[in-house]
């Protein structure tokens, strides 16, 4: 009992101290089944600044996502969990996804374009980014030490929430936390 009192007053205090975390917090509240494993952190955290590539070779950062929310998940065309997660974040993306939110997929480390071709073909997948991290380069600076890693970043671009492994992004919970979670724009 001590904790879920604890735990109203926290999410209370945080949300008077910091409108913008108020709906964070109900969203965090809200997490259900493989949702549960969505991180939120205490407080916005740097994304990293490390370029990747598009699928063609052309320099990008996160930086040009800023004024948007965006779902960032790094994945490998080797990874099987990538491969079973992948059609959810499509269909996020088909959504959502617009001026507002975007689901942006990295293929980190040694990940041949005809082979990252070959597995959205395989599983159906035709709205999600090609993006490489050939070298690991963005990854690495952002600490992600398996696949798949997810992250929600703020238009600001910062990060304030973080997923490791696979879990059901097409599920009613994970719609109705980023439904919590964009609602902070017209919020806050």
């Amino acid at each position: 009992m001590k904790n879920i009192l604890a735990a109203i007053l926290y999410t209370g205090l945080v949300a008077l101290a910091n409108p913008a975390f108020a709906d964070l917090a109900k969203a965090e509240a809200m997490r259900d089944g493989d949702m549960k494993k969505l991180t939120f952190h205490s407080e916005p955290k740097p994304a990293g600044t490390t370029e990747f590539i598009t699928f063609d070779g052309e320099p990008l950062s996160l930086g040009e996502y800023e004024g948007k929310w965006v779902l960032l998940n790094f994945w490998a065309t080797w990874c099987a969990p990538c491969r079973k997660e992948m059609p959810m974040l499509s269909e996020l993306q088909a959504e959502f996804g617009g001026p507002e939110f975007d689901v942006v997929t990295v293929a980190a480390g040694r990940n041949p374009p005809p082979a990252m071709e070959t597995f959205f073909d395989e599983i159906g997948v035709d709205n999600l980014p090609l993006h490489r991290d050939p070298t690991s380069g963005l990854a690495r600076e952002m600490g992600v030490l398996g696949l798949p890693i997810t992250v929600i970043l703020n238009p600001q671009g910062d990060e304030l929430a973080r997923m490791r492994g696979d879990a059901d992004w097409a599920s009613d919970n994970a719609k109705a936390i980023l439904r919590t979670i964009l609602a902070q724009d017209t919020a806050g």
